[in-house]
């Protein structure tokens, strides 16, 4: 099986073999390219964003990761504009995963689509499933959030720090806990008056 077929296996939700020589190659590769990324602190932004390129399927204006950013392919991932991660992100993301404009991450945010096979042999054989990630725009994640696999964010949501997210939040609402649940929605009141000068 090419590796291409394998991420179409991958990204349809069945059950896929995560020791196959590609995909550990695959694997490898963005290692070096991430470790490439985390080195080119410091640059320009164009410098920074060009390796980003040439590591994740699409990168939008103003992507920038703290260090250390780690994916597990990178062409799973889609960043709209104006993204910023802060320290120790990391991104699995076989089965997709697809985030909006100004997004905000707090430190160590853990994105995991890819899950092991419950039974142990299967499990031992390299056996997993993956299904997407979806976030909003204008959605801030805050640190030591874990976003499980299948879940959508919506549209300026906000997750409490130390989040495990388990299941989608709807668009405009404040999430938290473990598992996180809605707290809130976000209103009117909420706005401080503040413009950026």
């Amino acid at each position: 099986m090419t590796l291409e077929e394998q991420w179409a296996r991958i990204r349809s939700g069945a059950m896929y073999d995560d020791l196959t020589d590609e995909l550990v190659r695959a694997r490898q590769n963005t290692v070096l390219l991430t470790s490439e990324y985390n080195a080119s602190f410091g640059e320009p932004p164009a410098v920074r964003e060009a390796v980003l390129r040439r590591l994740l399927h699409s990168v939008g204006e103003g992507c920038h990761f703290e260090p250390t950013f780690r994916c597990e392919f990178g062409s799973g991932i889609t960043v709209g504009d104006r993204f910023y991660a802060n320290f120790d992100c990391v991104m699995l993301d076989g089965g997709g995963i697809t985030i909006g404009d100004d997004v905000l991450f707090g430190p160590r945010v853990g994105i995991y689509t890819s899950n092991h096979a419950i039974d142990p042999y299967e499990r031992a054989a390299g056996g997993c499933y993956a299904k997407p990630v979806t976030i909003g725009s204008r959605v801030w994640i805050g640190g030591d959030v874990t976003i499980n696999q299948g879940v959508t964010i919506g549209d300026g949501a906000i997750v409490g720090s130390g989040s495990v997210v388990t299941r989608s939040v709807p668009a405009g609402v404040i999430a938290a806990g473990n598992p996180a649940r809605i707290l809130r929605e976000i209103t009117d009141a909420d706005k401080t008056g503040f413009t950026p000068s």
